[in-house]
């Protein structure tokens, strides 16, 4: 072979590496660059199906990467191109390429979240589920009794079932899947606090606690007032007492109520209403919180068999009839419409 022809074949692998090393060098500095976000996260969604071409296409359309072509050759170069995983993903300001890969690998998806509120009814936690954009919907048209048999729990009724907190989750989490979670937590905390009760508490089961701590509950929204609360009615169970809390009765009214409570919903017939029956309610009237489960199991020892309201969020606790009759006329002659 004349030398001339091998002085050319050096020449062209030497420009082929010269060449082949830009272009790693221009890939890597390209990956490390922050791409095309300013201001607010934009979401992106990787569908099943999509490939890193696809990926990069998209994100070059959205302006967002300057090069669909080095996207996929950097995701294919570092072996990383099978292991992309389905779901929405932030695109953030600052984050580079390489950066927006690794979240796509590792699964780094946007965590949604819906919070059930303490004192929230059963219709009201399905309401912030149905209106949530993100859950999958599976139990739209069904009852109650058929919700709770397509979560398992076939013959009970879901008042007061699911504990109240934030859960986060990815999109396209059914709302089957959020209730079981919320009813596993629930379940799990009142069996937890169910074992370290104290002795010689009336309530035969865990499910008769979780009745009377949503009853406490919807009476005070005060922490320290709810082993008191929890005592006024202890002891009104242990002498045969009715209760004689709004609450029940406001549960019965549901949407009618409309903030004033009359003579004439004292008196109506419904196993809710505690000035009428004597013992708690059949079910839970509302989402108890771990204060109140905690209260009803570790009530405060006292006298007091009345409270009333002060107007101002707290109670005055009272021992006799005589005592609790002059504390309403005290606060409702300063014009307290919640006194009772």
């Amino acid at each position: 072979m004349p030398s001339t022809t091998i002085k050319l074949i050096f020449l062209g692998i030497a420009a082929l590496g010269i060449a082949v090393m830009g272009y790693w060098r221009d890939l890597s500095a390209w990956s490390d660059r922050a791409i095309f976000v300013v201001g607010k996260p934009i979401e992106y969604t990787v569908v099943p199906g999509a490939t890193v071409e696809s990926i990069g296409e998209d994100l070059n359309t959205m302006k967002i990467l300057s090069s669909s072509r080095y996207f996929a050759w950097m995701a294919r170069s570092s072996g990383k191109a099978r292991n992309v995983q389905t779901g929405e993903y932030w695109v953030i300001p600052g984050m580079t390429p390489r950066g927006f890969l690794d979240a796509l690998v590792n699964g780094r998806v946007i965590q949604h979240r819906v919070t059930l509120i303490e004192g929230w009814t059963f219709n009201r936690v399905r309401r912030a589920l149905t209106e949530h954009p993100k859950v999958f919907q599976t139990l739209t048209g069904l009852d109650r009794g058929r919700i709770m048999e397509r979560l398992g729990f076939a013959g009970r009724d879901p008042e007061g079932l699911f504990f109240p907190d934030t859960y986060y989750f990815t999109a396209g989490t059914s709302d089957s899947e959020l209730l079981q979670r919320a009813y596993r937590r629930m379940e799990e905390l009142l069996h937890r606090e169910w074992s370290a009760r104290d002795k010689g508490l009336p309530y035969k089961t865990p499910y008769e606690v979780l009745i009377m701590a949503s009853i406490i509950e919807k009476e005070t929204s005060i922490g320290s007032e709810r082993p008191e609360i929890a005592g006024v009615f202890l002891r009104r169970l242990e002498r045969g007492m009715p209760l004689q809390t709004d609450p029940s009765v406001i549960y019965v009214l549901g949407d009618a109520f409309a903030g004033d409570l009359k003579r004439s919903h004292l008196s109506m017939d419904s196993p809710y209403n505690t000035y009428r029956n004597v013992g708690l309610t059949p079910t839970p009237i509302a989402l108890p919180g771990a204060e109140s489960i905690r209260a009803v199991l570790h009530p405060a020892a006292g006298a007091a068999l009345y409270f009333v309201a002060k107007g101002d969020g707290h109670h005055h606790f009272s021992g006799t009839l005589e005592d609790h009759e002059q504390a309403i006329a005290r606060y409702q002659i300063a014009g307290r419409k919640d006194a009772r």
